[in-house]
């Protein structure tokens, strides 16, 4: 299993949940398939229309950028925390709210 954490602002579209676990994913792309597969309506919220990740979008796996390492393409393994945080207006990153 990997965890994926999401913050306040995705937590509707995934009927509330603040970490979603998806199993069978083998790199980040996978996971959040997995991911879109339980909330389909996350997808629009996290994926451009090319595949790749809307540009105010960042991906943390066990708290490394994702774009610093193998960006979608990056393994993960079980065990794993991806956490995805949307950028806010004026570029400031949201947090992860308790």
């Amino acid at each position: 299993m990997t965890t994926v954490r999401l913050p306040p602002v995705l937590r509707q579209a995934a009927g509330g949940a603040r970490e979603v676990e998806v199993e069978g994913a083998t790199t980040v792309a996978e996971a959040l398939d997995a991911l879109y597969d339980q909330h389909p309506t996350l997808r629009a919220q996290i994926q451009a229309d090319d595949g790749g990740l809307h540009r105010f979008v960042n991906v943390y796996l066990n708290d490394e950028d994702v774009r610093l390492l193998g960006w979608l393409d990056t393994e993960v393994s079980e065990g794993d925390t991806l956490m995805i945080l949307p950028a806010m207006a004026g570029g400031a990153i949201a947090a992860l709210a308790a």
